[in-house]
């Protein structure tokens, strides 16, 4: 998903602490102010309820299978993991009262709090984790995110199919005790659990209804919220959780959010008083919107570790030759991108891994238009090809987005003398394409899903899952592999210092820019939290009136 720069991992931007923003990638961005922090629900006679927009329809309510950062921020207003953050972005245990783990990090044990509960009034329990981590690693779930379960032992193997599911290291040893037993040393593993694959599920919903996802009546979760109504394509509507064991610290008592393809028309409603937010993680505000809230110093950037890149699809010609693939990643002039369309003060990407992970701040290559001429050609000969073929670059709906596409294509045309053609989707139907391979190349963005760069590399190592590029290459897989048993943290790092380079010479994908997330807000909402990696967090929010 869901997310760099300002070493902000322990750090979140949060709208009622000074906190997370204290520096800004423009020079006239606003950081919010610094409040007192809330301790309890004003008074109101009315009901509290924030109104907010998403631009899509969310493509699934079930934990363990979505991808998108729209069903994931829906998710987390009704679910909840181990772990999760506080109002100062800081993690803390969730549905998990205490845990430790071996000196060596390769065994976690989480202790249940017993006041947890399912909206249904079922308790929750260890063995709701314990099922909910072998059905996502059940090949016939088709988890995306399954990968990220593989630093359980016996993971990787039970998905591949050469393990069996009772030997997977993850074991409820009674209600409140949850086991879990790693394959190698993993210091970041309990950040891993704040992550929606590791959340539980209720297994009888979800056994007695194989579109227990879909509709508002039949999900059944665990977080501070509960799903009213979901109008498909249209709205829904969130109440708080009579049944949450931490239900003093949620102040909403609703939320209503509107699904808006359109980001203009999102923030003529912001504008107008009918939203109480403009811009991410609720919608993208088009450049023209940046500039010209930039201009009137109110523009805020949540700056979240991520990268936007341009992907190929590898298995389809004339992205099968890596030359090619070079040779349109060579040709962009990406500080350009960022200057006249972005306008954030986001750096340009010459690398896959942010920066603030500390992988290789100078990045691996660099613009160089004839260069790129001599490969396009290079490329062509080897392909047999005399005039360029059709290709199609492919992008979801979205003013940035559309503006990207366009530049890209008149540099394409201005540098290489290619002519491309460009389709886009609204989101869903585009996730999906591009997840099934139905796609040339097109925009993509990837944030960080945890503080380290293996899970921006790790992605690419096997065909499968978030592998949209469909890349296949044994040496950086091999690294890969090795990385995980490596404990020295130099050698560890070398060796992925190492993968990324293989990355970014064969250029499955040309990395635009780094991740920086303009928006505007109504001043009355308080403690509302961006993930310290990215997406909403809406249980301490409020409405001051």
């Amino acid at each position: 998903m869901n997310k760099w720069l300002l070493g902000i991992f322990t750090a979140v931007l949060l709208f009622s602490l000074s906190v997370g923003c204290s520096s800004n990638p423009a020079n006239n961005i606003q950081s919010p102010p610094a409040e007192a922090e809330a301790t309890a629900k004003p008074t109101t006679s009315e009901p509290m309820v924030l109104q907010w927009s998403i631009t899509g329809e969310p493509s699934t309510m079930d934990a363990g299978i979505a991808t998108d950062s729209t069903s994931m921020d829906m998710i987390n207003l009704t679910f909840e993991g181990l772990t999760s953050v506080d109002r100062q972005g800081q993690m803390i245990n969730a549905i998990a009262e205490s845990y430790t783990h071996t000196p060596d990090f390769t065994h976690f044990t989480f202790t249940i709090r017993k006041d947890a509960q399912w909206s249904n009034g079922d308790p929750v329990t260890a063995h709701d984790f314990e099922y909910a981590i072998k059905r996502n690693l059940d090949p016939k779930t088709a988890s995306g995110y399954a990968y990220q379960l593989f630093y359980i032992k016996g993971g990787e193997d039970f998905y591949t199919g050469k393990g069996k599911q009772e030997d997977v290291g993850v074991k409820a040893k009674d209600d409140y005790t949850l086991d879990f037993t790693l394959r190698s040393p993993t210091p970041f593993f309990r950040e891993l659990t704040s992550f929606t694959t590791y959340y539980p599920l209720h297994k009888k919903t979800i056994e007695s209804n194989p579109q227990w996802a879909t509709e508002a009546k039949t999900i059944v979760g665990n977080g501070p919220f509960v799903m009213d109504k979901w109008e498909h394509k249209s709205k829904l509507t969130f109440s708080k959780s009579p049944t949450y064991w931490d239900d003093t610290n949620v102040k909403l008592d609703q939320i209503h959010i509107v699904i808006i393809e359109d980001n203009n028309t999102a923030l003529s409603m912001f504008e107008n008083g009918d939203l109480d937010w403009g811009g991410y993680p609720s919608f993208g505000l088009s450049p023209d919107a940046v500039g010209q809230i930039k201009e009137e110093g109110k523009l805020l950037v949540a700056v979240n570790p991520g990268t936007k890149a341009v992907i190929f699809n590898t298995e389809k010609p004339p992205f099968t030759n890596k030359k090619i693939r070079q040779a349109f990643s060579y040709s962009i002039d990406r500080q350009q991108l960022v200057d006249n369309i972005l306008q954030t003060g986001v750096p340009p990407a010459y690398g896959w891994v942010p920066v603030s992970m500390g992988l290789n701040p100078d990045g691996y290559f660099k613009e160089d238009v004839a260069k790129a001429k001599q490969l396009l050609a290079e490329g062509m000969k080897e392909l047999g090809l005399t005039q360029f073929p059709k290709v199609t670059y492919y992008y979801d709906t979205g003013e940035t987005d559309k503006k990207l596409a366009q530049a890209l294509q008149d540099e394409w045309k201005k540098t290489l003398g290619v002519d491309i053609d460009i389709r886009t989707s609204e989101w869903k139907v585009f996730n999906e394409d591009v997840q099934n391979g139905k796609y040339d190349f097109g925009i993509w963005l990837w944030g960080a899903d945890f503080n380290d760069p293996i899970n921006f590399l790790e992605m690419y190592k096997d065909l499968g899952g978030n592998n949209v590029v469909r890349f296949d290459n044994k040496e950086y897989r091999d690294l890969l592999n090795k990385s995980y048993y490596e404990t020295d943290e130099q050698k560890r790092k070398q060796l992925m210092f190492d993968a990324e380079k293989i990355l970014m010479e064969e250029m499955p994908l040309a990395p635009l820019h780094f991740r920086g997330n303009a928006y505007v807000k109504n001043d009355k909402v308080k403690d509302f939290v961006i993930f310290p990696l990215g997406g909403s967090y809406f249980k301490y929010a409020y409405i001051e009136k």
